[in-house]
């Protein structure tokens, strides 16, 4: 944090400082003079950025913060303090799912039509994605092939840029840190759940592995991606089995039967039945889609946001996740799956205001011969309320 900052920083009433571009790009990246920084968002139409004319469309509000909170801001001050240069911002057509490879045209305020591997991925040191669908995994993959460093913080809202953008990444880092700690190696986790009359539990077996963490931090000079808000420990599954129901955007809710380390198929609960015979055709035509790719843990005391990107690193959430996983690690690799449109990441979210029809009694760690009780109705239990302390 630079001298001016701590000098003129106030805590709002909700506990969160005012948003600052230098503190988050100091704290994620410490950058050097010099280096080139670029923004990226999605539209239906790319040719929507020419002369920033998406800025009348009410539909594009998390586009609107870019312009107005990031690219703004570095042109009125950011770039200057922190000796940066660039600031350009581009826009690529919407993927349409989370996580699915992004298209390599773009285009330019002026119109001029781009590359992003010529004209950003080998040009910029620091690229911000700021979009709809998360491009966390492609952008991941560039940055290893490219060099750069970046964040992405797809659904930004205005809760998410006054709270979740608002934290010293630093010290989510030394939280998130401790979780993993307590975490890693374990044997399993088992989380339970009662929904629609039943109840399930679903195992998720972890082998040992070393556990690993979303914290925020891109500050060593080596290709990276940050996935903004950050502040979990996660796992890629070695298997999995048993049942956990899933809540589709719709509001219908299903019991997915998991063995094998995939969803085999899916029941109805509540809802459209129509939905849940889509979801098997899905399963059916491309197995893959149904394989359990994350096990994650919140680490941060942060509001709502009605947005996942934020909500799921709230402490007392977990979530499991669905499909690509080589930007954590595992083996599912976009080419891998039936259908292009297939390959996504997927995050099913269980939070209190998310899943209130989903009641989680308990989530348990089996670690080092013993098994602990990690959370309980969306609450920490003593252990973890111990580990953090």
């Amino acid at each position: 944090m630079t001298t001016t900052e701590t000098e003129t920083m106030t805590i709002g009433n909700d506990g969160f400082p005012p948003f600052s571009l230098t503190r988050l790009l100091t704290t994620v990246f410490d950058p050097q003079p010099g280096d080139r920084v670029a923004i990226l968002i999605d539209l239906p139409d790319p040719a929507d950025v020419n002369d920033l004319r998406f800025l009348k469309d009410a539909r594009y509000s998390i586009q609107r913060h870019a312009v107005e909170d990031f690219q703004n801001a570095l042109r009125d001050g950011v770039m200057a303090e922190l000796r940066l240069r660039g600031g350009e911002l581009f826009a690529y057509a919407e993927t349409g799912g989370s996580n699915l490879d992004l298209p390599d045209e773009a285009m330019a305020p002026d119109g001029t039509h781009i590359s992003l591997a010529e004209d950003v991925y080998k040009q910029y040191e620091i690229i911000l994605c700021i979009s709809t669908f998360s491009a966390t995994a492609p952008l991941t993959a560039f940055a290893k092939q490219y060099g750069f460093r970046g964040a992405t913080m797809h659904g930004m809202n205005d809760i998410i840029l006054s709270t979740g953008l608002c934290v010293d990444y630093r010290d989510v880092s030394a939280d998130a840190e401790k979780l993993r700690l307590a975490m890693t190696e374990a044997d399993w986790f088992e989380a339970d759940f009662e929904c629609g009359g039943e109840s399930t539990t679903l195992k998720i077996l972890t082998d040992k592995q070393a556990a690993q963490k979303s914290h925020g931090l891109c500050r060593e000079r080596v290709p990276d991606v940050a996935n903004l808000p950050a502040g979990e420990v996660y796992f890629v599954p070695q298997r999995a089995e048993g049942a956990f129901p899933l809540k589709y955007d719709n509001g219908t809710i299903g019991m997915m039967r998991v063995s094998d380390g995939r969803i085999q198929e899916a029941t109805l609960l509540s809802g459209d039945a129509d939905t849940v015979a889509a979801h098997n055709a899905k399963l059916k035509s491309d197995p893959v889609t149904g394989v359990i790719g994350e096990l994650g843990f919140g680490t941060q005391v942060l509001p709502v946001s009605g947005r996942d990107i934020q909500d799921e690193k709230i402490l007392g959430t977990f979530h499991v996740a669905t499909g690509r996983s080589d930007h954590l690690g595992g083996h599912l690799t976009p080419d891998l799956f039936a259908e292009k449109m297939n390959a996504t990441h997927d995050d099913i979210l269980y939070a209190p205001h998310k899943t209130p029809e989903i009641k989680v009694p308990q989530v348990r760690m089996h670690k080092q011969g013993e098994t602990t009780v990690i959370l309980e109705n969306y609450q920490t239990t003593a252990f973890i309320d111990a580990v953090l302390a």
